[in-house]
């Protein structure tokens, strides 16, 4: 019988797999400029939803005139936009290039006659930080004029240079208005895009070094913070954390006072970009098409409402919150705002931004809208709905009242629809709260005693309770996905399960219907737990070797470094802020901390090197400035040879920098690459830092791939060479030579092929080739490679962008 079953499928399997490869070939074949297929081989997905279409009318979200060029813009395909990423002054070099490189040198028509509109900078991004093709991501793949431009983008995405990100996706965080001091809460942040815009805009103030504000990423779907964490971590701040927990009852966080006691933290800025339906996603996700339904809205108008109660809750007073979805539905947008306004009694009032970001186009917000149910039928108001519905559809899904939607000023909500600027869809409402709320107290103040009570009753993440919300939202809400450059849509994670709130996170005022509690299985990653945060006391016994070899300054702030063991051989120190740690030791037993700290030191088994740590590019900025040591000044020339070459020897470098090398041992060491100043002292924002190791006769930095292409690119270096380098043999996997007596022996040998070869009429004439040297030196490299791999062996994840500790 097995037999049988077995000898029937593998035909079936053949044809299949026959019919799709024929389904390739064909699609290679007849694609074109402008070609709509779908990139996976599948059918088209049909862009017509009448049942959409029908619903939107009704509802009036545009005038009827506009209908045509609303449905046309929603059909075609999302435009590439990217956004240059990291701080101010590295960002406007990689502005400059992407510039001088690729945009103004771009061909408006190619040899086929096809058009190619060039990228533009959107009007209302601050410093041409944005850029806009219009054009799919599809064919800046397939347009070999565009070619060159894509690769790029990749490439500086992957290094953490450039974001693409949709164009209403940036909107939100500019409308916070982030200052470098803030506390700044991203209740539903995964995967964060959002959230690193508002990192970047706390170190928008070049003159503040060191930001005491802190950004808190928080998501409940533990597998999205850690693609969050990778996000965070391209920025290399310390100002930031991720944490795990359900935004309806995140838990209210405390800080230390002078007097001893404990106060709860309250924040000034927070970012309330909530679950949604995401049918203002539809350009690029398309299957909404396919699965979109009016009920949608409905099944999460509660949960969306929770999560922006909770956060007025936390902001502080005069504090801004920024209410966002990807959505066109009122239900999921006026109606939550609204219902939250008026319960307010005048404490939250939404701000007038009409004024900002001049050059983006928008529409006001609603006054009016309908409850229609999936017949469709028109509840007009609460009392229409039968008794068997009614738990689902509640008070606050219809509109106010006239007078009250001109009280609350309802019409200062913004609306971004596709065909008025070539974009997705977009709802954001900026609140500020005026006053405290009617049933909030001032700030808890509470002995450390106390505190610790609380925490004890803390629900654990290891053994949850959750509640069964209502199963058509599986049904009818569009999927998320974790891809950066697909928009935040509904989590289905998020919509259909409610963690049990803890002992200090308020629910009142909200209205939910009675629920089922029900047991979940416990995934391995609700079992998972990160591993502690112990930070330094000051007399940590590895301190006093790694500040005498750096020359660390006593100013340097070592109480802020922390591991993550309790004991044994520390392999990675992470250096946060002064504000991130004391969050983290005031609230370790209630907050779910996902990841923190920028890895600043890493341990080093080099043998005849008087440190057993190593610098770690991530963290490099953070204790750079404290360092009066193991820095070299080089050249633009110097890089590109760094770069390109694989473990170079010191004398193929410029004078300037040989004569640097000369007074350092083996070990640990800075490059900085910076043609405006003349000394280490007044390197800037915008001077190359590159951390590297010094053999005993070659030199390399520790970068992956992407980041060295990057610096090629800024020095102006072939980054062809950096690939084939890659190709060759990755720095990453370079083995490591126990023995310590063998490279040194290997180095002389090298040097004595290298200078008898030059002795000849032909090597005098190559010598200064760097493939003469490679040549020249068949053995004496490789032992060199060996060498440098006792400290690449000691932790080859540094070469990997991605890490979770």
């Amino acid at each position: 019988m097995i037999t049988a079953t077995v000898f029937r499928r593998i035909p079936r399997r053949t044809k299949c797999f026959s019919e799709m490869g024929r389904n390739r070939k064909n699609k290679k074949k007849n694609s074109g400029w402008g070609e709509k297929q779908d990139r996976r081989g599948y059918a088209e997905i049909i862009k017509e939803n009448k049942t959409f279409e029908n619903y939107y009318k009704e509802q009036n979200i545009i005038p009827i005139e506009e209908w045509e060029a609303f449905m046309s813009a929603l059909k075609k395909p999302l435009p590439a936009t990217f956004r240059i990423t990291g701080f101010r002054g590295q960002a406007e070099q990689v502005l400059e290039f992407v510039k001088g490189n690729y945009i103004n040198n771009l061909v408006t028509k190619t040899q086929d006659g096809d058009v190619i509109d060039k990228p533009y900078p959107l009007p209302w991004y601050p410093d041409e930080a944005a850029w806009q093709l219009n054009h799919d991501r599809q064919i800046l793949r397939k347009v070999p004029a565009l070619e060159k431009l894509h690769k790029f983008l990749v490439s500086e995405t992957d290094s953490g240079n450039i974001s693409r990100q949709e164009l209403v996706s940036m909107i939100p965080p500019l409308l916070l208005d982030v200052k470098s001091d803030h506390l700044v809460l991203d209740m539903c942040a995964a995967p964060g895009s959002k959230t690193a815009q508002i990192i970047e805009a706390l170190h928008a103030d070049e003159s503040d070094k060191q930001p005491e504000g802190v950004v808190i990423g928080n998501d409940s779907d533990n597998k999205r913070c850690y693609i969050m964490v990778h996000q965070a971590k391209r920025l290399n701040s310390p100002c930031c954390m991720v944490v795990n927990h359900d935004a309806r009852f995140f838990p209210k966080l405390f800080f230390d006072r002078p007097d001893g006691k404990k106060e709860q933290l309250m924040y000034d800025r927070i970012l309330c970009d909530v679950p949604c339906s995401g049918d203002g996603t539809m350009r690029k996700n398309t299957m909404i098409w396919k699965q979109w339904a009016q009920t949608s809205a409905i099944s999460l108008h509660n949960l969306q409402k929770q999560i922006l109660h909770r956060g007025t809750e936390l902001l502080a007073v005069g504090g801004k919150l920024v209410y966002s979805t990807c959505s066109f539905n009122p239900i999921e947008n006026e109606a939550v705002v609204s219902s939250v306004l008026i319960a307010s009694e005048g404490a939250l009032q939404l701000a007038d931004v009409s004024g900002l970001l001049p050059g983006l186009k928008r529409r006001s917000g609603l006054k009016s809208w309908k409850v229609i149910n999936e017949t469709p039928q028109e509840y007009a108001k609460p009392e229409d709905v039968p008794e068997k519905k009614r738990r689902r559809y509640i008070e606050s899904m219809w509109p106010p009242s006239e007078e009250d939607a001109e009280r609350i000023n309802l019409h200062r909500c913004v609306r971004i629809v596709p065909h008025d600027q070539n974009s997705g869809g977009f709802f954001v409402a900026v609140l500020e709260k005026v006053k405290r709320l009617p049933n909030e107290k001032e700030p808890i103040v509470k002995t450390v005693t106390e505190v610790q009570s609380t925490e004890d009753t803390t629900v654990s993440a290891d053994s949850t309770e959750v509640t069964v919300k209502d199963t058509d939202v599986i049904e009818n809400a569009a999927t998320s996905s974790v891809d950066e450059d697909i928009a935040d849509t509904i989590s289905t994670e998020d919509a259909v399960t409610s963690v049990t709130p803890t002992d200090d996170a308020s629910t009142e005022g909200i209205s939910e219907p009675p629920q089922k509690k029900v047991k979940t299985e416990r995934s391995h990653f609700n079992s998972f737990k990160e591993d502690p945060f112990n930070y330094f006391d000051g007399e940590e016994e590895l301190w006093p070797e790694i500040k005498k070899f750096y020359k660390i300054d006593d100013a340097f702030p070592i109480t802020q470094m922390l591991t993550r063991s309790f004991g044994g051989k520390k392999r990675n120190l992470y250096y946060t802020n002064k504000r991130v740690k004391q969050i983290i030791l005031t609230n370790q037993q209630k907050l779910k901390v996902i990841n923190s700290g920028i890895k600043t030191l890493c341990r080093s088994d080099a043998e005849g090197v008087d440190c057993s740590f190593r610098l770690s590019q991530e963290g490099i900025i953070s204790i750079f400035p404290f360092m009066s040591d193991r820095k070299v000044l080089v050249e633009q020339s110097d890089v590109i040879k760094l770069m390109s070459t694989e473990c170079p020897f010191d004398y193929t470098f410029s004078e300037k920098m040989q004569t640097q090398l000369k007074t350092f041992g083996q070990g640990s060491i800075v490059f900085v690459c910076d043609p405006e100043i003349t000394d280490l002292s007044q390197a800037s924002s915008k001077s190359l830092i590159i951390v590297g190791w010094k053999g005993k006769t070659s030199v390399r930095s520790y970068l992956d791939k992407n980041s060295r292409q990057h610096y090629l690119r800024m020095c102006g270096g072939d980054v062809s060479q950096s690939d084939a380098l890659s190709e060759k043999q990755p720095l990453e996997t370079v083995s490591r030579d126990a023995s310590g007596d063998g490279p040194e022996q290997d180095d002389r040998t090298a040097q004595e092929k290298f200078a008898g070869s030059a002795n000849s009429e032909e090597k005098k004439k190559t010598n200064k080739n760097d493939e003469t040297l490679k040549e020249a030196d068949q053995g004496g490299l490789s032992t060199i490679k060996a060498e440098e791999g006792q400290v690449g062996a000691s932790d080859p994840s540094e070469a990997t962008p991605v890490e979770t500790n």
